[in-house]
Formats: C-alpha cells, sequence, structure tokens
C-alpha cells in the first residue's frame, strides 16, 4: 500500500518557488508594494556592490562613505559614476551598478505610470468616495428615463444642490446620457458613481449619512425592496437616523411593514393601485394624466405647508375668497392634515395652511370686507347626471380588477379583449362588476386584424390599452405602440370618436406616439418618478400625496362646468365659491384646446363652455 507524502517531502519547496510566491503576492498588492520591492531591491544592489568594492580594495582613490555614496547615485541616475577612473574590478562593478540602474528606472517608470493610469480608470469608473454633504442620493439610472432627475434639477430651482447618481453602470456612460439629455444649471451637481445598488458596502461610499434624502430609482419591486434593506443596513450600521428613503412599490405583497418603515424612515406609495385608479378615470376624462404630472411636476404651481399672517379666525370659505395667487387645500391642525376642510372651519392661531401656488411666498391674503364677500346668495346650478357609456379594454394585467372597481359610475358596460384569463380570474372580475352593476363582456378575436379591432372602435365612446407587465419593457411597449397606431388610423378613416387612454412602461417610448387627439398616456416610470421627487422635496406632505393618490378621502377629477351647474360668466371669486358650495376645492381650469390654467387672479372674468373643464379636489 502507497503511503502518504510526509508534511516534510511535501513542504521541500525550492527557493525559487519561494520567491516567485513571494513576488506574486507582492504584485497583487497594486503599484506601491512594487514601488517598495523596488526600492528595496536598489538599496540592496548599491550596499553589495559599495560592500565589494570596499572589501577588494578596488576604491584606490575614494572614502568608504564616497564609495557608498557613488553606488547609490549610480543606481538611482543609471549612469556612470563621477569616479570613472579606477582599477578594472571598479569599473567593472560600477558598471553593474549603472546597468541595474538602467533596468531598475525603467521598471519604475513603468510602475508609475501604470499607477497613475490604474488612477486615472478607478476616476472614470467613479469608484472614488463622494464628499458632499446635503445631497439628494438616487440609487439607480436607467437611460432614456429622466424625469426622476429633471424634476429634483426644478426643485433645486436657483438655490445650489447635488445630486448623487448611484448605479451599476459606467460612470462615463451615465455622464454621457445625463449631458445628452438633460440641461444641468450652473448651480445643480451632478456626480455619478460606479457602485453595486444592492451591497451596503459599496453604497457607502456615496455618504449616506451625510445626505438630506435616499430616493430609489422606480424599477422592479424584488431590486426596490432589496436597495431599501441595503441602506436600512448602511444606516442603521452608522447609527443615523435622520435620512429619509424614499422607494415606489407596485405590488401590495413588496409593502413595508408599517413598524419597519417607521423605525428606518421608508417612505413608499403603491403604484399599481395608483395607476390603475388614473387609467380609470382617465378613460372617461380626457387630460387627467397630464393634469396629474402637472400638479405633481415642479414647474408652474406646487403645494407648500404655509404660515399665513392675519388668517387666525377666519372661516376657511373665508380665506378661499380672500387667498389671491394661491388656492388653500387643506388645513395642518395639531399635528392632523386635513384636506378640503368644512367650509365653516376657523383657523386656530398655530394652525399651517396648505397652499397650491407657484413659490411658498406667492399667497396674499386680501384686505376685503365681509359684506363684499358675501354680498348676495348663489344659486347652486342643479348636477346633471352623465349619461351611459360604454369602454372597451385591450389587454390585461394585475391591475385590472383595480381598474374595474375605479371606473365611473357612468361607464355601463365593459368589453375585455385580449385578456388571457383563468377561471378563477374571470370569476373575480365578474364578481367585482357584479358588485357594481357593471355589465362585463369578453371579446375573442385577434387584435393583428383590423376588422377585429374595427368591431372593438364600434363598440364604446373610450378605448383603454394595457401593458403587457409580464414581457420585456420594450417589447410590451412595442405591442401597445402598435395597437396604439392602428387604432389611431381606424379612427381617422372611419371617423369614429373614441379617446384612447394608454398605459406604457418606458417615458421614452412615449415620445414616440406622444402626438395625437384624444389620447391620454400613463407612463409607469415618468408617474412614478413624479411621485418619488415630490416625496423627497416635501417629505411633510407624504399624507397628502397618499390622499390624493389612493381611493379614499380627496381625489383629482376633471368636471364639465355644466354638469354642476358652473357654465357661464364669472369672475375666479365668484367660481372658486360656487365649487367650494359644491364640496369640491377648484384647482384650475382646462380650455378647449387642452392647456390648463392654474392660480388665475380672483378678480380674473372667466367664461366656461361646453368643451371646458375645472379641474377640482374633492370626495366625489
Amino acid at each position: 500500500m502507497k503511503k502518504n507524502k510526509s508534511w516534510n517531502e511535501r513542504g521541500n519547496i525550492s527557493l525559487k518557488d519561494r520567491f516567485n510566491y513571494w513576488f506574486d503576492n507582492r504584485v497583487t498588492k497594486g503599484s506601491l508594494g512594487l514601488i517598495k520591492a523596488l526600492i528595496a531591491a536598489s538599496v540592496a544592489l548599491a550596499v553589495l556592490i559599495a560592500g565589494l568594492i570596499i572589501l577588494f580594495r578596488f576604491n584606490e582613490e575614494g572614502e568608504v562613505g564616497s564609495v557608498f555614496w557613488n553606488s547609490i547615485a549610480t543606481v538611482i541616475n543609471a549612469w556612470m559614476p563621477y569616479f570613472d577612473e579606477g582599477s578594472p574590478g571598479y569599473l567593472i562593478l560600477m558598471s553593474v551598478t549603472a546597468i541595474a540602474g538602467v533596468l531598475f528606472t525603467s521598471v519604475l517608470i513603468g510602475i508609475i505610470t501604470s499607477a497613475i493610469e490604474e488612477k486615472i480608470i478607478e476616476l472614470k469608473r467613479g469608484n472614488s468616495r463622494v464628499l458632499e454633504s446635503g445631497h439628494t442620493v438616487v440609487l439607480g439610472f436607467y437611460p432614456g428615463e429622466y424625469t426622476l432627475i429633471r424634476q429634483l434639477i426644478l426643485a433645486a430651482a436657483e438655490k445650489p444642490d447635488c445630486i448623487v447618481i448611484a448605479d451599476e453602470r459606467e460612470r462615463e456612460e451615465m455622464e454621457q446620457e445625463i449631458g445628452d439629455n438633460l440641461d444641468v444649471p450652473k448651480n445643480v451637481k451632478i456626480v455619478c458613481r460606479t457602485v453595486d445598488i444592492t451591497d451596503p458596502s459599496s453604497i457607502e461610499k456615496c455618504s449616506l449619512e451625510n445626505c438630506k434624502t435616499v430616493i430609489v430609482s422606480p424599477t422592479d419591486d424584488s431590486k426596490t425592496t432589496k436597495i431599501v434593506l441595503a441602506v436600512s443596513a448602511l444606516l442603521e450600521e452608522k447609527e443615523i437616523s435622520g435620512v429619509q428613503i424614499n422607494a415606489i412599490i407596485s405590488k401590495n405583497e413588496y409593502r413595508f411593514p408599517p413598524s419597519l418603515a417607521k423605525t428606518h424612515n421608508i417612505s413608499t406609495l403603491q403604484t399599481s393601485a395608483i395607476l390603475a385608479k388614473m387609467i380609470a378615470h382617465s378613460c372617461t376624462q380626457t387630460g387627467l394624466s397630464q393634469t396629474f404630472r402637472e400638479l405633481f411636476n415642479f414647474e408652474g404651481s406646487e403645494f407648500y405647508l404655509i404660515e399665513l399672517p392675519g388668517a387666525e379666525g377666519q372661516g376657511f370659505e373665508e380665506l378661499m375668497l380672500r387667498l389671491n395667487r394661491a388656492v388653500p387645500v387643506g388645513i395642518f391642525s395639531d399635528g392632523v392634515m386635513r384636506l378640503n376642510p368644512p367650509s365653516d372651519y376657523r383657523i386656530k392661531k398655530d394652525d399651517r395652511i396648505l397652499v397650491f401656488s407657484e413659490e411658498d411666498d406667492s399667497a396674499k391674503l386680501e384686505e376685503m370686507q365681509g359684506d363684499d364677500l358675501f354680498e348676495s346668495e348663489i344659486m347652486l346650478g342643479g348636477t346633471i347626471p352623465e349619461e351611459p357609456t360604454e369602454t372597451v379594454i385591450i389587454g390585461s394585467n394585475e391591475m385590472l380588477p383595480s381598474i374595474l372597481k375605479e371606473l365611473p359610475e357612468n361607464v355601463s358596460r365593459v368589453y375585455l379583449a385580449g385578456a388571457e384569463l383563468t377561471e378563477k380570474a374571470r370569476t373575480s372580475l365578474e364578481k367585482i362588476a357584479a358588485k357594481r352593476s357593471l355589465v362585463l363582456n369578453y371579446c375573442e378575436g385577434d387584435l393583428y386584424e383590423e376588422e377585429f379591432l374595427i368591431d372593438l372602435a364600434k363598440m364604446a365612446q373610450h378605448i383603454v390599452i394595457l401593458n403587457a407587465h409580464g414581457k420585456d419593457e420594450e417589447a410590451a411597449d412595442m405591442e401597445t405602440i402598435f395597437r396604439l397606431l392602428n387604432l389611431r388610423d381606424i379612427r381617422d378613416r372611419f371617423g369614429f370618436d373614441f379617446n384612447i387612454t394608454v398605459e406604457m412602461q418606458k417615458e421614452h417610448n412615449q415620445y414616440l406616439v406622444g402626438r395625437g387627439d384624444h389620447t391620454d398616456f400613463l407612463v409607469t416610470s415618468s408617474m412614478s418618478s413624479l411621485f418619488l421627487a415630490q416625496l423627497a422635496e416635501n417629505p411633510e406632505l407624504v399624507d397628502v400625496f397618499r390622499e390624493i393618490l389612493s381611493n379614499e378621502g380627496n381625489e383629482l377629477y376633471l368636471k364639465q362646468p355644466a354638469s354642476v351647474g358652473l357654465d357661464g360668466t364669472r369672475t375666479m371669486r365668484e367660481l372658486r365659491r360656487q365649487v367650494l358650495r359644491h364640496g369640491y376645492i377648484l384647482l384650475g381650469i382646462v380650455d378647449k384646446d387642452k392647456h390648463s390654467r392654474f392660480n388665475l387672479p380672483l378678480d380674473e372674468i372667466v367664461t366656461l363652455g361646453e368643451e371646458d373643464e375645472i379641474i377640482v379636489l374633492g370626495e366625489n
């Protein structure tokens, strides 16, 4: 039987192998380790040569100190020594020193050059630590999706600000994409870093402990959850508690438990429910998605929570009629936000007013007599019931049940086309339809056949195209685009009068087909970015945004003035009062050309016709 070798036999390693092992380890430590080894070798060689010269008495004229210095200087300068005359032994040894000096110098130059190149490459890749304070950290970057960055730039206005963008992509690639697609003002600095955004140790270089907020750029729920947990782990390790984490979650099963969210300052919005509601209302209120974008972006008017001198003791209705260049939307009192409070609510000393205005100091409280405010009773027009209408929904995804629940009450029948549903899913949808007396029909046919699309176009006044979430985002968007183009063509050729609501996943794909009358676009990434920017910049208004975007409480609506008896000519002050008496807050007006106007002066005279709409906030 063959015996195993003993440790001594296996451990009999040659000197060459040991040197190679040592050298390999030294090289792996980088340029600094090589430079140290080279310096040590140079000094050792110079000392050895000087020792040999002194030992064999080759230094006939030079002193011992001069010999050592001459040897070291020859290695460093890679040149023949000053004492270039002497015995043959001296000249041979110094020649060896000079040749070694040439070799060492060449290697040193190569090492330094490589070190500089490595540092430049490292800087280009964005691997250095961020040394900023009070900055915004955006984790995740997706070419073609610039709404979030654009909104953060707008939010900065003219104030100095820094946005740190981190992703697995190369720094140069991100900077190139941003520079080509965004106009970055001088007061905003954008810093890009290449990191693993799901690794706490990697995102540490973004200086999260010094930032004002962290935003997780919209992505799939699984990756978003990992990123949020990575940020939470890093902040917990550093014992940092004042940094807000903002993220978008689409599905309810990925919702963070309230206790965990509170502990780690996590603010999230569930987009699937929000978008389902917007799709449901947009199909009968063309332009609603655009209204949402105007309401939540940082261009024009925004929501501000302000202290308003002179407001104490006034009723909310009186405040509505006196506040110029701003619309009072709610009251923050005793730590509770109340949107659209009762008209007779009296404002207390420490109350703060939630206003919708262009700037936080735009609101002007006009001095007016009470008799001027309520000089005559206004007769409210009766509400005209909306005519029953029918809707076609093309495609299906997980939002379909919520869309059916949220459809306006005047939608009496829904046709589902191209919806690949299981028996269980059909049963669930039919239960929803039965609860709200909604007739549900299934249309079987090929959506790529023109005859089938023409039949669908004849059925309803409203068509919704849902995006296939189970497919690749680009492929799903292209499928949606072709359906939209065919429906537009059919509408133009046959003179049909239906509006289209389109759900898309990528912002840049909307730009390809974003033109056309009677088409409402809801882009998942774009809308999510708007909500995220608002969460990051206005964390104290999180509950306000959640209520407006949820299915409960006060919501955003487009109303036909005639349907509530508000058509005709009147001042904005009168219109505000009449809308408030109907239980709504007037935010703006949409004219027949679909142009929105907000915060009109109280004394401006407006005429509302059949094609105009008013933007209101309230409970339906």
